[in-house]
């Protein structure tokens, strides 16, 4: 091994995308990992956080089986992913289902993010975690054959690729296309985490994960792992308004409890109680991408784009957990496809090859991804047209709450089929070429 060449790894963020895929590859021999994450301290910023059955399964497959622990997992008894409650009679007007058969442990769950975070952290030799690492730039130095990246702190480290898993407002990918911005959508979230023991006082608290619907705002309840709850207050406003509340407020800043109190006034006992004893809120106004981007591959095919950075679809569907975890199992699984445990080889990956790499994950993951962010797009849209129409009636909430969005197909999406898919696909493409040049030639 002495004459063997490792191939250097740089992950910019250590959310769950960058853990997960640091977990990915650390068990190959002859890759390098390093995480540079620009806080002080391993912590994650939001609230709560749900994974479908395709999340589970993947933090199953890195080896992450702590994270299925139900002390960290909350999952609903009756195995329905999210149960639909009407806003003033508390009854159950409609349910998710899962497709198929679901064993327990990959059935829809809620985390507090951070118990996630630490699960993931577990299987990551901390000496790789670099804190106070905010990425500014990278070059790429022709004598070295080295990416030299810089740091805002003046440091630098050397890769040969990067993923960049840092996160909605991605300094990787501002780097490389700034002008893939994210916008404001007007939906804004009020999020709260604290102990369980805050509502011991309530009777009939449901012991399932719930959403409320009204006809203008929405409240999601929840366990969560290690005797925490969750209540999350969501409404739509126009984010073209001049005076719309929160428009100029930051991701994760400190929210009125007072407030959250007050825009469910109007509500069930039930709701009105749980929201009452809830004891602080965090403001987090919504943002997302305009579109997919047109590719994940820059720097001259030595850097791609996981998580958020890659696809900031801004949080609809209790996705971008899962679709993250996805990301990463695919990222790994394409660099170890180029560049197997076992090769022979002396040389660590060339050019072309971490180039294939990069062109498989793309290929396995962002049409998936890019469909995420256009029904976003369309269901947003939709929400706008209602401001400032007719209220709603009740018959129309129900209807409404029942004929809403099925995303079955985004929760148990299955990215192993489809990297399998695509590695199929590209062994046919030189056959198929080969047939095509011989056609033309007769």
């Amino acid at each position: 091994m002495a004459d063997t060449q490792v191939l250097d790894v740089a992950i910019i963020g250590a959310g769950i995308a960058g853990l997960a895929a640091a977990i990915g590859l650390k068990s190959h021999p002859r890759i390098n990992v390093q995480i540079y994450e620009r806080s002080t301290e391993l912590k994650e910023i939001g609230a709560s956080i749900a994974l479908g059955p395709n999340g589970m399964r993947t933090l199953e497959r890195l080896g992450v089986g702590n994270a299925l622990d139900d002390k960290v997992a909350f999952r609903n008894k009756s195995g329905f992913p999210m149960i639909y409650r009407h806003y003033k009679t508390n009854e159950v007007v409609s349910v998710d289902s899962h497709a198929g058969q679901v064993e327990y442990r990959h059935l829809t769950s809620r985390f507090y993010r951070a118990h996630l975070q630490q699960a993931l952290a577990e299987h990551v030799d901390p000496a790789r975690i670099h804190l106070s690492k905010a990425f500014q730039s990278v070059k790429f130095d022709d004598s070295r054959q080295k990416l030299i990246i810089s740091f805002t702190d003046g440091t630098t480290a050397t890769a040969d690729v990067i993923l960049g898993a840092d996160g909605i407002h991605s300094p990787v990918r501002t780097f490389f296309v700034p002008e893939a911005k994210t916008a404001w959508t007007g939906w804004v979230t009020f999020r709260s985490v604290f102990p369980l023991s805050h509502l011991a006082h309530i009777p009939d608290l449901p012991d399932e994960a719930n959403h409320f619907w009204g006809p203008d705002r929405t409240l999601f309840i929840s366990k969560l792992g290690r005797d925490l709850f969750t209540v999350v207050g969501s409404y739509q406003s126009d984010p073209a308004a001049a005076d719309a509340p929160y428009k100029d407020s930051t991701w994760n800043s400190d929210g009125d409890v007072g407030v959250l109190r007050e825009y469910y006034k109007g509500w069930s006992p039930l709701v009105r109680a749980i929201v009452d004893a809830t004891p602080h809120t965090r403001i987090y106004p919504n943002a997302a991408a305009a579109s997919g981007l047109e590719t994940w591959v820059h720097g001259n095919g030595r850097v791609t784009l996981a998580g958020d950075a890659a696809h900031a679809h801004g949080g609809a569907f209790a996705a971008g957990g899962s679709l993250a975890l996805d990301d990463a199992w695919a990222f790994a699984a394409s660099l170890r496809h180029v560049f197997p445990e076992d090769s022979t080889a002396a040389n660590k990956p060339t050019e072309a090859q971490i180039s294939r790499a990069f062109r498989i994950y793309e290929e396995t993951r962002k049409a998936h991804t890019d469909r995420v962010i256009q029904v976003v797009h369309e269901g947003n849209a939709k929400k706008l047209a209602r401001l400032g129409t007719v209220a709603e009636s009740d018959e129309e909430l129900r209807a409404r709450m029942k004929s809403r969005y099925d995303p079955t197909w985004i929760h148990e999406h299955d990215v192993v089929a489809t990297f399998s898919r695509v590695l199929g696909e590209e062994e046919e493409t030189p056959a198929v070429t080969a047939v095509a040049a011989e056609q033309a030639r007769l």
